[in-house]
């Protein structure tokens, strides 16, 4: 069974729209994953991701897409790469990662209600 929270738990949860500006091949991993910056708007600016989402993605279709983010944990430190926001993604059967994203246009930047 999934651990409760309370709502203000989630709310502090800082889960935001943006929009990836660059995505290249990450080959210091142990696992493969792409490098994205990217962009949330002018109150938050660029930030770096480290994402395991090669099987489904490839860099170039990843450029100018909204993906989901939450851009409030620490930043954390995956080889000689500073990963700032963690980009969000469900499993499918094989485990590879598909990401969360809006249905629609929505302004970048733009949080989670």
């Amino acid at each position: 069974m999934t651990e409760q929270i309370i709502f203000d738990d989630f709310l502090k949860v800082d889960i935001r729209v943006g929009k990836v500006v660059e995505a290249v091949e990450f080959p210091e991993t142990r696992k493969p994953a792409y490098k994205l910056k990217i962009d949330f708007g002018d109150d938050i600016g660029i930030r770096k991701s480290s994402a395991q989402i090669t099987v489904l993605y490839n860099p170039q279709e990843l450029v100018g897409r909204r993906v989901m983010a939450v851009v409030n944990f620490p930043p954390r430190q995956i080889g000689p790469f500073m990963s700032e926001v963690l980009v969000l993604g469900f499993s499918d059967a094989e485990g590879n990662v598909s990401l969360a994203r809006p249905d629609h246009d929505v302004p970048i930047g733009g949080r989670l209600h």
